[in-house]
């Protein structure tokens, strides 16, 4: 497996752990008063981990996990 392979199989699974982590909280937060955060976090995605740190934190962590890791992962990509 080439350095091409391992950062594309990277890339993907950062993509797909921030996905995830960004359907569970947005579910969380829809399980919680006020409900209309969860809507909101929807359409701006940096809301949810920022709405949910006190209540999902774990979620939150996996979720800015996931973001940071994407966000290095489209930069060693583009080199």
């Amino acid at each position: 497996m080439g350095r091409d392979e391992v950062v594309a199989a990277a890339l993907l699974l950062a993509f797909a752990v921030l996905i995830t982590a960004h359907v569970t909280l947005v579910v969380g937060l829809a399980a919680r008063s006020p409900r209309w955060r969860a809507l909101v976090a929807l359409v701006v995605p940096p809301l949810a981990p920022y709405w949910g740190w006190s209540a999902l934190r774990v979620r939150s962590a996996v979720w800015m996990a996931g973001a940071v890791t994407y966000g290095v992962m489209l930069v060693v990509a583009q080199h």
